[in-house]
C-alpha cells in the first residue's frame, strides 16, 4: 500500500510510532483528539449563515457553485439557503459522514465542503440527509448504522445513479485534526464491485472508505484535482 493510501485511511490513520506516542501522552492531550460520543448539537452548527453558504460554495469552482443550490445545517436538519439553477447542490458535511469506525465521526470541528452533481444529488445526498436526521434524533453510532441498514433493505434510499460525482476542492475545509483541509479532489461514486485500479502503485486514484458497503453499497473513488476551487495551485501529495 503506498503512502497516499496510508495517509488517507480515515484521512489520518496513525502509524505505529504515532500510536505509541499517543499512548504515552497525557490524558488531557488524548481527550483533545478523541471523540467517543456526540458533542452538543450546537457545536456542529455554524451560527453565521453567510459563512456557511460561502464555505459550501468553496467546494467547487465558481462556474459551478455560483449557480448551485446551497444547503445549511440547522437544528432540525439541512435546509435550502439558496435556490440554484444548474442542478448541483453544495453543502458542508459534518463528521458523521465519515466511516463509522473513523476517529473523527463525532468531531464537532469537522467541516467538509462538497458540491454534488445532479446524479449525486439524486442518490448520494439522500444518504447525507438520512445520517443527519438520525444524528439529530439522538441515535447512537450503532443505532445509526442499523437504521441505515434497515432503510437500504427496505429500499427507502434511492439506488446509485450512474455518473454520480462531487467536488471537494475547498482550501477552507477541515477534514480532521491531522489532515486539515487535505488536498483538493474529485469523488466518483460507483457500485462496490467496480475496480478502477485504486491504491495501486503509481495510480492517481484512491479508494475512500467513506461508505464501501459499510453499510451503504457505494465505492467512493478520489482523484486529486491539482488546484483549489479558486484556481490557485495545491500542494502535491
Amino acid at each position: 500500500m503506498n503512502k497516499k493510501v496510508l495517509f488517507f485511511r480515515y484521512l489520518a490513520v496513525p502509524c505505529t510510532f504515532a500510536a505509541l506516542v499517543m499512548s504515552a501522552a497525557a490524558p488531557a492531550q488524548q481527550a483533545a483528539t478523541s471523540y467517543p460520543r456526540m458533542a452538543p448539537l450546537s457545536q456542529y452548527l455554524i451560527s453565521d449563515r453567510a459563512k456557511e453558504i460561502a464555505l459550501a460554495r468553496s467546494a467547487a469552482p465558481a462556474s459551478i457553485s455560483d449557480q448551485a443550490t446551497v444547503l445549511v445545517l440547522e437544528p432540525h436538519g439541512y435546509v435550502t439557503a439558496v435556490e440554484g439553477k444548474n442542478g448541483y447542490v453544495c453543502a458542508v458535511e459534518r463528521g458523521w459522514m465519515s466511516p463509522f469506525d473513523a476517529p473523527q465521526f463525532w468531531d464537532p470541528k469537522l467541516r467538509g465542503p462538497i458540491c454534488f452533481n445532479p446524479e449525486a444529488v439524486k442518490s448520494i445526498l439522500p444518504m447525507t440527509y438520512k445520517r443527519t436526521a438520525l444524528v439529530i434524533a439522538g441515535r447512537s453510532k450503532e443505532e445509526i448504522k442499523k437504521d441505515i441498514e434497515a432503510a437500504l433493505a427496505t429500499k427507502q434510499l434511492p439506488p446509485l445513479a450512474p455518473g454520480a460525482m462531487s467536488y471537494m476542492m475547498s482550501k477552507q475545509g477541515f477534514l480532521d485534526d491531522k489532515a486539515g483541509h487535505w488536498i483538493p479532489h474529485l469523488m466518483f461514486y460507483t457500485a462496490t464491485n467496480v475496480d478502477w485500479g485504486a491504491d495501486q502503485t503509481g495510480s492517481p486514484i484512491m479508494l475512500n472508505p467513506q461508505f464501501h458497503g459499510a453499510p451503504e453499497p457505494v465505492n467512493v473513488f478520489m482523484i486529486p484535482a491539482g488546484k483549489w476551487s479558486d484556481g490557485t495551485p495545491a500542494p502535491s501529495m
